[in-house]
C-alpha cells in the first residue's frame, strides 16, 4: 500500500491520493498534457522544467520505461499526477516500471487523483502553482508554501536545462550542410531529424555568443524548444538578431519561435492553460493543409494574423495558426526579393512519439539552406522528400545532458 499524498493548488483546491514515485515534496506550475501515449518523451522533455504535469489519459505506465525513447539525459518534470497507474508494465522494450524510474530520479508524484476534475479546474481557472507532498498532508501548510513559490511568468529557465559544452551530431551519410543549433532545452530527436537529412549539427549552449555561432561557419541557425517565459531571454534574442543581420537562414521551434517573434519586434503573452499534447490542429496558411501536431507551450507570440509586418530584417507574417483558438503557431520572414529568410513554428515537428504530420518542416529547412547557399555541399544521397520523418529507428542516438566539449554523437 502506497503512502498517502496530497495535491494543493494555489487557489486552495485540494486533491488527496497515494504516493506515486519518490517520497517527498515538490512545487511547480500545474499543467495538463492530453497525450494518450509518449509519457516517457513528455517526462524527459526539458520544456517541462519546473512544471507538475497532469496526465489526462487515465491509465499511465502500461508500457513501462525503456532506454531508447528519452528525449534528454533525465526526467525534467517537477512532479507527476496520474489517475490509474499500471500495476505491471508490459512491452517488449520495457526495462523497468515507470514507478521505479520516478523513484530512481527523485520525482514526486501522486496517483488515484480524479484527473478529469483537476483538468477541468485548470481549464476554467488557468495553469497555476501547485504542490504535491507525501511527507506533510496538512493542506493549509502546503498551501502557504505553494503561494510563496515563484510563478512561471518572468522565469528565465533555459540556462538550467542547456548543454554545458558544445557537441556535434554527425550527419547520417554524406554531409550536406552545417547548422548551429542553440540549445534552449533541445530534445534529442531534433538534431537526429536534421542529421538524417545530411546536416552536421553543432549544438551550442544557450549562453553561446554571436561569435560562437558564426565560428561554426553555419549554413543555417536553429533555436530549440525550452522552458519558461520568453520575455526575459534578452541574450538569445540579441544573438538571433545578429544572425538575421548576417543573412544566415533560420529555423526555430517552440521557444525558438517565441525568440524569433521577439527578435522581429513582436511581443509574447502567457496562455490561460497552454497547449500540451499530441492532437493540436494547426493550419499551414501557405498550403492550406491542416496538421495534427504535438505541442508543449504556455506562452505564445502576439503577432497580427492577417497583416505583414515590416521589420529591420524583412517582411514578417504569421504562417501557421491553431484552429482551436487562433493562437499564432508559426512565423516566416522574407527578404526584399520575397525569398524566405527564416521561419519557425510553435510546435514539435520531430514529434517523438508522434504524430508526424509536421516532419516536412525539416525538409523545408533543407530547401531553405540549399536555396540560400546555392546548393553548397550538396550530397548525392537520399533526397529530403524520401525521408519524411515517418519512422524512428531504434538505434537513434541518445544525446547526453551535459556532453564533453567537442564530442561527436553518432
Amino acid at each position: 500500500m502506497s503512502a498517502p499524498a496530497i495535491l494543493v493548488l494555489e487557489d486552495g483546491r485540494t486533491f488527496r491520493g497515494e504516493s506515486y514515485g519518490a517520497t517527498g515534496e515538490t512545487l511547480g506550475e500545474a499543467v495538463f498534457a492530453t497525450g494518450m501515449t509518449g509519457y516517457q518523451e513528455t517526462l524527459t522533455d526539458p520544456s517541462y522544467h519546473r512544471q507538475v504535469v497532469v496526465m489526462t489519459a487515465p491509465h499511465i505506465g502500461n508500457t513501462g520505461v525503456n532506454d531508447e525513447d528519452p528525449e534528454s539525459g533525465r526526467i525534467w518534470v517537477a512532479g507527476y499526477v496520474v489517475r490509474d497507474p499500471a500495476r505491471v508494465p508490459s512491452n517488449w522494450r520495457s526495462r523497468r516500471s515507470l514507478q521505479d524510474e520516478l523513484r530512481t530520479q527523485g520525482v514526486v508524484g501522486i496517483s488515484g487523483v480524479d484527473t478529469r476534475a483537476l483538468t477541468r479546474h485548470l481549464r476554467e481557472r488557468g495553469s497555476m502553482r501547485v504542490g504535491i507532498s507525501t511527507v506533510d498532508t496538512d493542506a493549509d501548510a502546503l498551501l502557504k508554501r505553494v503561494r510563496s513559490a515563484p510563478g512561471m511568468e518572468g522565469a528565465a529557465l533555459v540556462d538550467d536545462v542547456t548543454t554545458r559544452e558544445p557537441y556535434v551530431v554527425k550527419p547520417r551519410g554524406e554531409k550536406r550542410f552545417t547548422v548551429a543549433a542553440v540549445d534552449l532545452g533541445i530534445k534529442s530527436m531534433t538534431p537526429y531529424q536534421m542529421a538524417e537529412r545530411g546536416i552536421e549539427v553543432h549544438v551550442l549552449p544557450s549562453t553561446a555568443t554571436l561569435d560562437d555561432v558564426l565560428a561554426v561557419e553555419p549554413d543555417g541557425v536553429f533555436m530549440s524548444n525550452g522552458p519558461g517565459d520568453p520575455e526575459p531571454l534578452e541574450h538569445p534574442v540579441d544573438v538571433l538578431r545578429g544572425v538575421l543581420r548576417a543573412g544566415t537562414p533560420f529555423f526555430g521551434i517552440c521557444l525558438g519561435n517565441q525568440v524569433f517573434g521577439l527578435a522581429l519586434g513582436f511581443g509574447t503573452y502567457k496562455l490561460k492553460y497552454g497547449h500540451r499534447g499530441i492532437n493540436q490542429p494547426v493550419v499551414d496558411r501557405r498550403t492550406g493543409k491542416v496538421e495534427v501536431t504535438a505541442h508543449n507551450h504556455g506562452f505564445a507570440v502576439d503577432a497580427p494574423l492577417d497583416e505583414t509586418t515590416e521589420t529591420e530584417f524583412g517582411r514578417a507574417s504569421v504562417s501557421h495558426v491553431c484552429l482551436n483558438d487562433d493562437v499564432v503557431e508559426g512565423l516566416e520572414l522574407r527578404d526584399d526579393t520575397n525569398e524566405l529568410a527564416g521561419f519557425s513554428v510553435q510546435y514539435h515537428p520531430e514529434a517523438a512519439a508522434g504524430p508526424h504530420d509536421a516532419a516536412y518542416l525539416f525538409d523545408r529547412f533543407v530547401d531553405l539552406l540549399q536555396g540560400r547557399r546555392g546548393g553548397r555541399a550538396l550530397a548525392t544521397g537520399l533526397a529530403p522528400s524520401s525521408l519524411g520523418g515517418q519512422s524512428y529507428p531504434r538505434s537513434r542516438p541518445r544525446l547526453p545532458g551535459a556532453p564533453v566539449a567537442g564530442k561527436e554523437v553518432d
